[in-house]
């Protein structure tokens, strides 16, 4: 998986993880085989957890539910994630390793076997459904409970909002583990402006069906991703691309220690309760910034409106111009 080269940093991305012809089986099991729950609207967003279940109010694991063993459909796009693996070939960071879809390990470098053996198994899987229109509100993972992210994207394509706002209260030098260098995140400055408003940095990054991502450094740790409740994207060329239906698979691992040493007050929960700040009122506040971005970024697209784009493809023509 490559590295894109724009902001946030961390975030990494490979087309055609899978082949059609196995995302048309994994939506068949979806839609024909798979109890889900009863949704609440023709746009709500619809969850099925393996392993540890996700709790969306903390954003961490749900203590109350047993673990769930993962189904047969999903033991082949199990990724392990090496403990420790720094071969040369690999530049000096660990190599995503997945049981293959015929029942073989395998990887991107050819070798399998061995990691799988020095590997871990992913500690929570979740499988959501995106009907047309149906998003999910900016947010970041909790820090103390898991580490690194992927997610295969499956279906109808989709624009994935990356979003970092205002300046925290506490050093956000990011240490990126996998090439052994940290990596400064300039702190974004408040809005001259407007008194008492900040400013957001956000980008788009649009992910294809059967694409796999990788979160990771500043993407994960310093920066909320989220879905916006709108059945059109806005593509960088002013084309409306309609929404379909979109399923997306995943992946996390707890964070050894269940610490993370960040240091952002905004994001980092660990950070957070160092200072004294309550989990309960981080997300009645995320709520309340939430819920007008949305009704405005709805009304917007029904315009025909929309953000610019970040289109992995487009790299080139949308240089990142911010600072590194």
């Amino acid at each position: 998986m490559e590295e894109l080269p724009i902001r946030p940093h961390g975030l990494r991305l490979q087309t055609d993880f899978i082949t059609p012809e196995h995302e048309a089986r994994l939506i068949h099991v979806f839609e024909h085989e798979l109890s889900w729950p009863a949704a609440k609207g023709a746009r709500t967003r619809l969850s099925l957890h393996y392993g540890y279940t996700f709790d969306y109010k903390t954003f961490g694991i749900d203590p109350d539910v047993p673990y769930k063993p993962f189904p047969d459909w999903l033991r082949p796009l199990i990724p392990v994630l090496p403990r420790q693996l720094r071969a040369e070939n690999t530049g000096g960071r660990e190599e995503l390793v997945v049981l293959g879809g015929e029942g073989e390990e395998s990887t991107g470098q050819g070798e399998g076997r061995e990691k799988v053996q020095e590997g871990r198994l992913p500690d929570q899987v979740c499988l959501q459904h995106y009907p047309p229109g149906a998003g999910i509100p900016p947010h970041a993972d909790t820090h103390s409970a898991y580490d690194e992210l992927y997610a295969l994207s499956l279906g109808s394509a989709v624009a994935m909002r990356f979003r970092r706002r205002g300046a925290s209260t506490a050093p956000t030098t990011t240490t990126n583990d996998k090439k052994g260098t940290d990596e400064p995140e300039p702190e974004p400055k408040p809005d001259a402006g407007a008194e008492g408003v900040e400013e957001t940095e956000q980008v788009e990054l649009d992910l294809p069906p059967r694409s796999m991502m990788e979160m990771s450094g500043a993407s994960r740790l310093h920066w909320e991703h989220g879905i916006m409740k709108r059945k059109k994207d806005v593509l960088p060329d002013g084309t409306v691309r309609p929404r379909g239906d979109r399923w997306s698979i995943t992946y996390r691992w707890l964070r050894p220690g269940g610490v993370c040493e960040c240091g952002d007050v905004r994001l980092c929960d660990t950070a957070q309760r160092r200072a004294g700040v309550e989990r309960e009122y981080r997300w009645k506040t995320q709520e309340q910034q939430t819920d007008p971005e949305l009704k405005a970024e709805e009304a917007l697209v029904g315009r025909g409106g929309g953000l610019d784009h970040i289109h992995h493809e487009d790299e080139k023509s949308n240089k990142d111009t911010s600072p590194s």
